[in-house]
């Protein structure tokens, strides 16, 4: 019997033993101690001070500025902060690390990670030019660890991993060289040039700190996105998954032609989740490069998009399930897998939910993969692009019901006003549509659940009082065209650009809502709650109802009854009662806050953090706020 065949029987007759499940019950309650809150990334919180009878009193209590924005190009935050021990460990727009006061705001220290020379060294020597921007520029939060008097802070700047002194923001000089390592180590290839760092923050099982990555997408040649663990103290790479496998590997068959040799991509760039119980880490990856077109690498493409779980001691898989075969439409799986408890049938079940681009949840048993809820393979069309091979059926599930739309017809399309709705019928008409599994053609393809979802990067919280998982989703279709390309081989095609279906006003060309809030009962699949997710004022001002927001960024569900979100285009942030959508409290930051907050105690005062930092994807204007809110 094989290593992963003997440790996958071994689970199924412990969970066959056990009647009360192992879960992962430690969630933030005064510190806020992990990115997304806790291992199980729940980003839940069982404080209660604030709570829906009194968040209406809510003010805010201080204000902290980094001083290093940027305009041009635009930057943004999207960092969950770290609360622990009465202080708050957050990233700036230019990755600036700063350690401040939890109750005040004030900074007590900064590091900063590149500076000038070695910026220049990255430019001339690894030709990599690091700027404000997406992706090299984007840091969504930092790893703690602490024994002792040894209290660590890990995160990623560029191509680098630094290891920093959580009490003095100095480098610890004894992790890899000088305090920090290369991240392009343990790929099996140069990736010089090429796009690659890491945007998310790697968790830590005994000695090792398990890392993600972020890596081109395009049609030049892309870096593949394994997954390693590296020592925490001495930054030593201990283990390797490779997401592409190798001839020999399980699941180098699905690549035909041998074309894991050039393969990029599949990497986990949302984050991982940890049962520490289990020694289990579970991530979920992204598409194959490049994005939407797969002529070069036929078949079923493994690991890209699938939810993984992996021995967190060796790397060895466990189980996985690819919820998209040969990804021809940017697709990634997002974010990290929500580790639950949930009941069915009147059994208790640790579980993983997973969210993605698609619009659907997929829930699955912690232990051994099986789906929860019935997963049908469903015939999607064929390709007309010349030596494209898509994968003829995808997953899809029964249940729960997708929480954003599927696909686009002649009746979803916008009725602002006649100039909109024509011109939305003419693109409509002159476009390929479907259900979302359409593949990308030469006259162009409307995409709906659209490329930034259904769900992105900041997944989703899960209550473990009622087993409801919160998602905050987008319903904006892309309109992405295929146009021959000879000047980079082997692809012979390339993408016109991330085109939105957008009318001439600057509003999407579809019937609201253009972002939602929904609660999804896990224990039963149902709805419990759908509602739209933020506003444009000017046509709230005409009498239009609140048509939701484009969003980015996640929620934040307490045992007070409330479900915290920034995220909106219109800067705004909420708070909403948990059991209903209710708006309960909102306020108007000074710049976007496309980032998840955080929540913690100091001297028995509850805080509610935000980074406000705009900019980014959204293109609003940018900040370099974070703003916490308290009770007076």
């Amino acid at each position: 019997m094989g290593t992963v065949a003997a440790w996958a029987l071994l689970l199924l007759l412990l969970e066959a033993c056990t009647v009360t499940p192992k879960g992962n019950a430690r969630y933030a309650g005064p510190d806020w101690t992990s990115y997304a809150g806790d291992d199980s990334k729940s980003r839940y919180s069982t404080l209660t001070q604030i709570n829906k009878q009194n968040v209406s009193q809510l003010k805010l209590a201080w204000t902290y500025r980094s001083g290093d924005i940027s305009e041009k190009p635009i930057s943004t935050i999207e960092c969950n902060p770290l609360a622990i021990n009465g202080v708050l460990y957050a990233t700036t727009p230019t990755l600036h690390l700063v350690a401040l006061d939890a109750a005040t705001g004030k900074e007590l220290w900064r590091f900063k990670p590149l500076p000038d020379a070695l910026l220049k060294e990255l430019r001339e020597k690894e030709k990599i030019n690091i700027q404000p921007g997406y992706n090299y520029w984007v840091n969504r939060g930092v790893t703690y660890w602490a024994k002792g008097k040894d209290k660590r802070i890990y995160y990623s700047a560029g191509i680098y991993l630094f290891c920093v002194d959580a009490r003095t923001g100095q480098l610890l000089t004894n992790f890899g060289d000088q305090g920090r390592i290369d991240l392009r180590q343990g790929l099996d290839r140069d990736i010089t040039g090429m796009h690659y760092n890491s945007t998310t923050p790697g968790v830590i099982y005994q000695n090792h700190l398990i890392m993600g990555s972020t890596v081109g997408e395009g049609p030049d040649a892309a870096a593949p996105g394994f997954v390693r663990a590296f020592d925490i103290h001495t930054g030593k790479l201990n283990w390797v998954f490779r997401t592409i496998p190798r001839a020999g590997e399980f699941g180098a068959e699905t690549w035909e032609n041998n074309s894991w040799k050039i393969a990029g991509g599949v990497n986990a760039w949302g984050g991982m989740s940890l049962d520490q119980q289990r020694g289990m880490v579970f991530l979920a990856t992204g598409s194959p490069a490049w994005d939407f077109y797969g002529a070069d690498r036929p078949g079923q493409n493994l690991f890209g998009n699938c939810v993984i779980a992996l021995n967190a001691a060796t790397g060895e898989r466990i189980w996985h399930y690819q919820i998209i075969h040969h990804d021809i439409w940017d697709k990634d799986l997002p974010c990290p897998p929500n580790l639950v408890t949930v009941t069915h049938n009147g059994r208790k079940i640790d579980a993983v939910a997973q969210v993605a681009k698609t619009g659907y949840v997929y829930v699955f048993n912690r232990s051994t993969g099986e789906p929860l809820f019935p997963i049908e393979e469903v015939p999607v069309p064929a390709s007309e692009v010349p030596g494209e091979k898509a994968w003829p059926t995808q997953p899809i599930p029964i249940k729960p019901a997708p929480f954003a739309r599927q696909g686009l017809t002649e009746k979803d399309l916008t009725q602002l006003n006649p100039e909109a709705q024509q011109y939305a019928r003419e693109v409509f008409r002159k476009s390929t549509s479907g259900g979302q599994f359409t593949p990308i053609s030469s006259q162009g393809t409307l995409i709906m659940p659209g490329l930034l979802g259904g769900a992105n990067w900041s997944g989703a919280s899960f209550d473990p009082e009622t087993s409801y998982l919160y998602i905050n989703a987008n319903e904006l279709p892309s309109l992405i065209t295929l146009a021959p390309n000879e000047k980079v081989k082997p692809y012979s095609y390339r993408h016109t650009g991330y085109n939105r279906f957008w009318d001439p006003a600057g509003y999407p060309a579809i019937t609201p809502p253009w972002g939602t809030l929904t609660a999804i009962n896990l224990n039963t699949g149902d709805f419990a709650w759908q509602v739209p997710l933020g506003e444009f004022d000017e046509l709230t001002k005409k009498g239009i109802p609140p048509t939701g927001a484009p969003n980015l960024g996640g929620t934040l569900v307490t045992k007070g009854g409330l479900v915290f979100i920034a995220s909106t285009k219109d800067e705004k942030f909420r708070a909403f009662d948990k059991a209903t959508g209710k708006v309960l409290w909102e306020v108007t930051l000074p710049a976007g806050g496309y980032a998840s907050p955080s929540t913690y105690e100091v001297n028995g005062k509850q805080y509610v953090v935000i980074a406000a930092g705009g900019g980014g994807k959204m293109a609003t204007k940018p900040g370099d706020y974070y703003l916490a809110f308290a009770l007076p």
